[in-house]
Formats: structure tokens, sequence, C-alpha cells
């Protein structure tokens, strides 16, 4: 009897776990007389951060000497790539399709682009552009922690790798090389359309989302997230807020 309690109380679990996991999943409908949000995001106390990494293999393809990685980007007070996005959207309008195939080069050991959105669920083909062995690591950011989604050996020029990605908590992605320390790039994954990449002045724009609440987080690799708190979107209206990293 007790066994049969614990297998029910299993499938009980399982059943709950997937009935979750596909209430979480987001649905594409046709927005009627959205509205938006816009506004800027300051550096605030966030400072620039580069770190230095010597070359020590590779040179021919790597460079020589010494080099400067940009950990924090920060021009005339604005922070690069840094996104502000609605969490836990459950409908709403489509995902580009771009977002839903990206890919990832690496060229002259580096990552490009060093900065990259893409679709949670969606597809990143990694390509070895370089005649070397490169080892692509990608990490789920989940505060301080991280979790491998992507650790694939590419040792020769065109091999070429994809893989579905599918972020359990995090929203964005470390990307690094095991075989030479000096590769990273940051990706966000975005769990619905309605973010925004903010531009070189600071400024930022989402749009076409259904009239509601919602919560505003502003993210970036390395800093991470900053809560926004609940903004109100009122349909055919634009809220206004500004945010900045504390």
């Amino acid at each position: 009897m007790k066994t049969l309690f614990k297998g029910l109380v299993g499938v009980a679990a399982i059943v709950s776990v997937a009935s979750t996991a596909q209430a979480a999943k987001y649905k594409e409908i046709d927005v009627k007389d959205g509205g938006s949000i816009s506004g800027t995001v300051a550096a605030g106390s966030a400072a620039a951060k580069t770190k230095g990494f010597t070359i020590s293999k590779d040179p021919q393809i790597c460079g020589e000497g010494q080099r400067e990685v940009p950990i924090v980007e920060i021009t005339n007070g604005v922070v690069k790539n840094a996104v502000v996005y609605l969490a836990k959207v459950k409908e709403g309008k489509a995902f580009p399709e771009e977002l839903k195939n990206v890919k990832i080069d690496q060229k002259k050991c580096a990552f490009l682009p060093a900065f990259s959105v893409m679709a949670n669920g969606g597809k990143l083909t990694a390509v070895n552009s370089d005649s070397t062995l490169h080892n692509i690591h990608t990490y789920e950011l989940i505060g301080k922690a991280r979790r491998t989604v992507m650790n694939v050996s590419q040792p020769n020029a065109g091999d070429k790798v994809t893989k579905k990605v599918k972020m359990r908590k995090g929203t964005g992605m470390k990307i690094e090389c095991d075989a030479h320390d000096f590769m990273h790039a940051y990706m966000f994954v975005a769990k619905s359309p309605y973010f925004a990449v903010i531009d070189d002045k600071g400024g930022f724009k989402i749009d076409n989302i259904p009239a509601g609440k919602y919560k505003i987080v502003l993210w970036h690799g390395f800093l991470g997230e900053v809560k926004g708190g609940k903004v109100e979107v009122k349909a055919g209206g634009d809220t206004k807020i500004d945010l900045s990293f504390k």
C-alpha cells in the first residue's frame, strides 16, 4: 500500500511539473490596441570594467601580447548591451523570426558578436572560422550561479554545431571558450518578445503590449538584474519610466 501511495505521489508530481511547464510557455496571439513602455536607463553607480588577458597560445591567429576584454562598457553615462524586459508575460505579440535561429562566430579568437539576443527555445549555431581548436562553452546565468547549456569542441575551421537553447530560471548566458580564456561574450535569452536593448543614448521602447500590469526588469550580463517595479500599460497608450543601475 505504501509503495502504491509513493507511486501515486510520484505520478502527481510529474503531472504537476508538466502542467507548470505547459502553463509557463509563452503564447503568441493577435494583440489589439496594444500599448507601449518607453523611457531611459542611466548607468547609476555602475562602473566600467575591463579585464586584461595574456595571449599565451595561437598567436598567429589570436594576436600577441595582451588582450583587453570589456566586461562593462559605459559611454556618456549609458551602459552598453543592457536590456529592459517585462517578466513572466504569458501571451502577446509574435517573436521576430530572426531571434529563433541565431549564429555566433569564432573568428580571430573572438566571439562575433560579443553581445546578442535570441528567443528562449530557439536554436543557436556556433561556427569555428579559425584554423585552431575552439571549445564553445555556454552557461545559463542564474543569479551568482551558472549552469552549462552547451559544451562542444570544434577542432577545425568550418566546424559547426546547432543546439536548442532552453533557459530554466535565468534570462541570459555567458559564452566562453575553454581553449582560450580571453574569449568572452554574453547573450540575452528572451522568454517573451517584450524587451528592448537600450540605445546609445540610454533610451528604450517596448511596443504592442496587451493592456495590463507588468513587472519591468533591467538586465546586463555582468551587472545582473535590477528590478524596476510594476508598470501599468493602457490600451493604445505609452507608459513612461526611467531606470538605473544602482
